[in-house]
């Protein structure tokens, strides 16, 4: 199968009728085989049943509905797990991504190479104010933390390898640092394309301000966990380590410096009296809480059922 087409879906029952019929014809158009996934994230409205109507309509139409709004990262985890094409497509449910962009985003991947290929809005329709300014301080910020030069990393135009989405696990809100997680589980070929963006046509947005907290509080999350995830005490250990270093070496030149003193027959305050004193003191109690906190992660690592899991990509004459 050539594609699997992925589409998380909240309350949109009138799109998905149109949606569903323009996908159907660009895969008619290019010969495609493929699986339309619509993922019901909980939906209040009768997107359920429009979705029902659908695969009674079109056997390549398959449907899993959560009993709760869960969110997208929930939605696309099953259907990735459902999907079987050899590229993976995903899109919004509201009509904003064109089906036109998706042999453009095949032939990236098939035949160029790239593991995932990201969408890029260059010119968007949403409210400047809300939307755009935030999106691009965040995409920004991204770049910086990530090290991955996409422009528009969440948008949810993409397009994967089959083996990209089978390799890493999308849970919280991390949809939107599947690149990241891409790239930390060894997929280094990631591209974009500039695509057209849509104004809403149903509906209004599911989105919020707090997203962009959240999701810089998830990047963080995720580049640590990519980084120090299997080896927590170098973080850990080291910084604790440095500050506790740091702190004995002001606590021994006070003391050093107080024996002089009283040696010396030189006025000195006593040591409770100095600041530095109590700054010394703390840095070596947080160096040895840090230290102790790598200790036990890696205690806790060594225990877990997952410590040696590792992503293979090919094996050869192990028989």
């Amino acid at each position: 199968m050539n594609l699997s087409i992925v589409i998380p879906s909240f309350d949109e029952q009138e799109s998905l009728p149109e949606l569903h019929d323009w996908i159907v014809k660009v895969m008619n158009e290019n010969n495609f085989t493929y699986e339309i996934l619509f993922i019901d994230d909980g939906s209040k409205d009768n997107s359920w049943d429009v979705i029902e109507e659908l695969a009674v309509k079109n056997n390549n139409v398959k449907g899993i509905k959560f009993r709760r709004n869960y969110g997208k990262s929930p939605a696309l985890h099953v259907g990735f797990e459902a999907a079987q094409g050899d590229v993976i497509i995903t899109m919004d449910a509201d009509l904003q991504d064109s089906p036109d962009e998706i042999p453009g985003l095949y032939r990236m991947v098939m035949e160029e190479g790239y593991d995932l290929v990201s969408g890029w809005k260059q010119k968007r329709y949403d409210n400047a104010f809300t939307k755009n300014l935030p999106s691009k301080l965040y995409n920004w910020t991204n770049r910086k933390i990530s090290g991955i030069k996409l422009h528009d990393m969440n948008c949810g135009l993409k397009a994967y390898r089959k083996k990209v989405i089978k390799s890493i696990e999308i849970y919280g809100e991390m949809h939107r640092f599947i690149p990241v997680m891409a790239k930390a589980a060894g997929f280094h070929k990631i591209g974009e394309k500039v695509v057209q963006h849509r104004a809403r046509k149903y509906g209004t947005s599911k989105f919020g301000w707090n997203r962009f907290i959240n999701g810089f509080l998830d990047l963080l999350t995720i580049t640590f966990l990519s980084k120090f995830g299997k080896r927590p005490m170098h973080f850990f250990g080291l910084l604790g380590t440095l500050l506790f270093l740091v702190g004995f070496g002001f606590a021994t030149y006070l003391g050093i410096y107080k024996l002089y003193c009283v040696f010396s027959h030189h006025p000195a305050r006593l040591l409770t009296q100095r600041p530095s004193f109590y700054i010394s003191l703390a840095c070596m109690i947080i160096g040895s809480m840090m230290f102790l906190a790598g200790f036990l992660g890696e205690l806790i690592l060594r225990n877990s059922p997952v410590r040696n899991n590792y992503l293979l990509d090919k094996k050869l004459n192990l028989n």
